[in-house]
């Protein structure tokens, strides 16, 4: 898909405050929309840069999903290529589920944006977030931002409410509508990943905890998947369309999540989470963990995972989970 939605200009005002955070690389301060850097490499052809599997050129779309108790089991989540996990107001997280190379017919429950996911999504180009809303003071950023932005107002036949959940944990997208509605959405490209063989070390390992302060997620080996199951605050985390939840590769990401100058409805301050710099990871795969170092020198670049000597440190081909853990 390559034509649809212009460029959206922000006003005078909204554009020198902008300029501000050039330096961030996302924004650019001159009368026309800076050009988006090219890829450093091609993805394989007929293979998708986000899993590494086959997969044909298809528009991106991120999907905010919330993760608390009562929004679970979720939906879809089997069908995305990448899931991230982000810390939110007192200490919980949600999830941002991209998805390109296959649409499931429904995905949620949806909640809002927060900042950190306009840098975090400015790798992948232009693509489409579809979420439910987001603080007034935010709006102008993400309307601004390098993507196009997928609401209930901009999109309503994009999203339905569920009888059986309560609100807010009832807002469910269409995923092909949603797309529909951002037909300038670009394409998946190269974000930095790389898939292949597993390093030759690494130390064998059955589970992985990764504790935020006030969520916990166990990623346990299956040798009968070939993948890691996902546990939730101690529950095993499904999806209601594809069962349980198997990512073929975990990375746990330690980054810096440090106080915002947004809060939420109750006050609380949003934390932002830092994903442009460097800094050490942990990769699951195979049922081994290898100790890696990640680096994004711009928000527009995608991020690099090496060995601790500087080697490319391959993913297993399949769904990966970037888990972004307070270091």
């Amino acid at each position: 898909m390559t034509e649809g939605h212009g460029t959206r200009r922000p006003g005078r005002i909204l554009t020198a405050f902008l300029c501000a955070l050039t330096a961030a690389g996302l924004y650019g301060c001159s009368g026309t929309a800076a050009p988006d850097p090219a890829p450093t490499t091609t993805a394989p052809a007929g293979r998708s840069p986000f899993t590494g599997l086959p997969a044909e050129p298809g528009p991106v779309l991120g999907v905010k999903i919330d993760n608390a108790a009562a929004a679970r089991p979720h939906t879809g989540l089997g069908a995305a290529d990448l899931v991230y996990v982000e810390q939110v107001e007192g200490g919980t997280t949600r999830l941002l589920a991209v998805y390109s190379s296959r649409l499931p017919e429904r995905v949620g429950p949806v909640r809002s944006a927060r900042e950190s996911d306009i840098s975090l999504l400015a790798a992948f180009g232009r693509p489409a977030l579809a979420y439910s809303g987001a603080q007034t003071a935010l709006n102008p950023l993400l309307a601004a931002a390098p993507l196009y932005p997928v609401t209930e107002s901009t999109a309503p036949g994009a999203f339905l409410r569920s009888p059986d959940r309560a609100a807010p944990h009832n807002l469910y997208l269409r995923p092909a509508r949603a797309l529909a509605a951002a037909p300038g959405a670009g394409d998946a490209r190269d974000i930095g990943f790389r898939f292949g063989a597993a390093p030759p070390d690494g130390t064998p390992t059955t589970t992985s905890t990764v504790r935020y302060p006030a969520a916990r997620y166990t990623f346990t080996w299956s040798a009968a998947d070939r993948a890691w199951r996902v546990a939730m605050d101690g529950r095993e985390a499904r999806s209601t369309d594809t069962g349980p939840l198997t990512p073929e590769t975990v990375v746990v990401q330690r980054v810096t999540v440090r106080p915002s100058d947004f809060r939420d409805v109750t006050g609380a301050v949003s934390p932002y989470t830092e994903t442009v710099g460097e800094g050490t990871a942990l990769v699951l795969r195979d049922g081994r963990a290898h100790e890696a170092r990640w680096s994004r020198p711009s928000a527009a670049s995608g991020t690099a995972f090496t060995t601790p000597d500087g080697a490319p440190l391959a993913f297993a081909p399949g769904q990966v989970w970037i888990v972004l853990a307070p270091r």
